[in-house]
């Protein structure tokens, strides 16, 4: 079945038999441990603190630690469970949340250099559903300015270092999520809050081993989150593993129904062959395909077509998309005298706004959201699909000073998840391996609007045929 993808590579990536084993836990399983009180939520948020303290110094997650307030807030959630009160499945879990979301008492950078108001600090839907829950709130993670970018840098805070990085070669984390990756691998917080408007939760979680789901615009609300693209911004999800995915997606989804693995027999999987694979590092292509061989031999069907629009969908992204416009517009408006601080990888692609007239503007609109509708119809023929999430290992930071440098390894990291949000669709990531620079490398599948439920059933069977991110990577040495 491979030939037909013909990169000619063998595995060169690192799989998991050449791993040590590491305990994990689930999500479902720590919840029961808490009801049961054989763990406390106060021993959660210490272990947590305790391993921000030993590595947040060298890996740089948070912009906003919040460990005192945390450790008050287990303690008062022992004190429910013990009373035998529970407000829901994320009740004690700790957590961190991107900072573009407004947290009552926590400020809100967006990646600047300036705290926005108090303002600001209210929380829209997504965080009161995990408050409402005594979920608790670790501290704010790093993002790329105003979420501008898929690599992870910041000019104002520094980038936040990939926990799989050899310690004298630091390398990014992905972003513009790019604390929240990185937060899960040092094991500050077992869910991460992010955003994604073109691929920003499951570029961090590429990069550092997680899982991630990019959810459909509009079926959850923006509300209380600094927007970048009004048109193309969505809350995500990053989680250890696929299981813990759909775990805390349920906990936070209006449809509380607990999603259950299916089984990837009889699963039709289209793999993308068009773009996606140009350009790709031989081994994450070949920890793609051990992925799909996989799939085969448990019986899905594995078949390569072309998804149709993808070369006119990527051609308005790399002109700036809707994103440019939407941000200069948000920062015309409310912080004008802010764009001359901004980072200057940031700055410069705000700055194309210039060149896009509203004609312009419309006219893209339009296009994406017709190329997204007719490009539905493969999913006739599909239950999902699946490309490499990443086509690249993460770079190091001392490669990316250049400005050319940096312009042609943010759209490559870009490129492949940015379709997803230029057609409409929903996505999530799970773990292929370990690519060539020991760096984990993700396998993407996508779904049509609104199918988050069946898309992560399906992806927990993928995770349970490839194994998860424990059994297949191992631990992350700087972690």
């Amino acid at each position: 079945m491979l030939a037909f993808l013909e990169t000619g590579h063998k595995n060169c990536g690192i799989r998991n038999e050449k791993v040590p084993a590491v305990k994990h836990q689930s999500l479902a399983q720590i919840a029961r441990d808490l009801r049961d009180q054989t763990v406390s939520a106060t021993a959660l948020v210490e272990g947590a603190t305790a391993r921000y303290s030993a590595t947040d110094g060298t890996l740089n997650a948070y912009k906003h630690w919040a460990g005192a307030e945390a450790k008050q807030q287990a303690e008062a959630v022992d004190v429910l469970i013990n009373a035998g009160h529970d407000l829901g499945p994320l009740m004690g879990l700790p957590i961190s949340v991107k900072d573009l979301y407004g947290v009552p008492k926590m400020p809100v950078f967006a990646g600047t250099d300036t705290e926005f108001g108090p303002e600001f600090q209210a929380a829209g839907p997504v965080v009161q559903a995990a408050r409402a829950q005594l979920a608790i709130v670790m501290g704010k993670t790093h993002t790329v300015e105003f979420a501008f970018g898929g690599i992870g840098t910041n000019a104002h805070w520094g980038a936040p270092v990939n926990p799989w990085s050899a310690k004298e070669a630091p390398r990014v984390s992905g972003g513009s999520s790019s604390g929240a990756g990185v937060s899960l691998a040092q094991g500050s917080a077992l869910v991460a809050l992010g955003t994604d408007t073109a691929g920003s939760v499951r570029i961090p979680a590429s990069f550092t081993g997680q899982a991630a789901l990019k959810t459909t615009i509009g079926r959850w609300s923006t509300q209380g989150i600094v927007p970048l693209s009004q048109s193309l911004d969505t809350p995500g999800l990053l989680t250890r593993t696929v299981a813990d995915l759909a775990y805390a997606f349920s906990a936070i989804d209006s449809d509380t129904r607990k999603v259950d693995a299916q089984d990837v027999a009889g699963v039709r999987i289209g793999v993308i062959g068009n773009v996606v694979w140009d350009d790709i590092d031989p081994a994450i292509a070949a920890n793609t395909e051990a992925a799909l061989t996989a799939l085969e031999r448990k019986g899905a069907t594995v078949t390569k077509m072309t998804l149709p629009g993808v070369d006119d969908v990527l051609d308005i992204f790399r002109q700036g998309g809707l994103a440019a416009s939407e941000l200069r517009s948000f920062m015309d408006t409310n912080f004008p005298d802010r764009i001359a601080r901004l980072d200057p990888a940031v700055r410069a692609r705000i700055e194309t706004a210039d060149q896009i007239s509203s004609t312009e503007y419309l006219r893209r609109k339009a296009v994406m959201a017709q190329l997204g509708q007719d490009a539905l119809s493969v999913f006739d023929e599909f239950d999902v699909l699946i490309c490499p999430t990443v086509p690249v290992s993460a770079p190091l930071v001392s490669d990316l000073a250049d400005g050319d440098a940096y312009r042609t390894a943010n759209m490559l990291a870009l490129r492949n998840t940015s379709i997803v949000n230029s057609f409409g669709w929903c996505a999530a990531t799970l773990p292929s391996g370990l690519d060539g620079n020991g760096v984990p490398s993700g396998l993407q599948l996508i779904a049509p609007p609104m199918q988050e439920r069946r898309l992560l059933a399906i992806a927990q069977g993928v995770e349970n045929t490839i194994g998860n991110a424990p059994e297949l990577l191992g631990a992350p040495p700087l972690a």
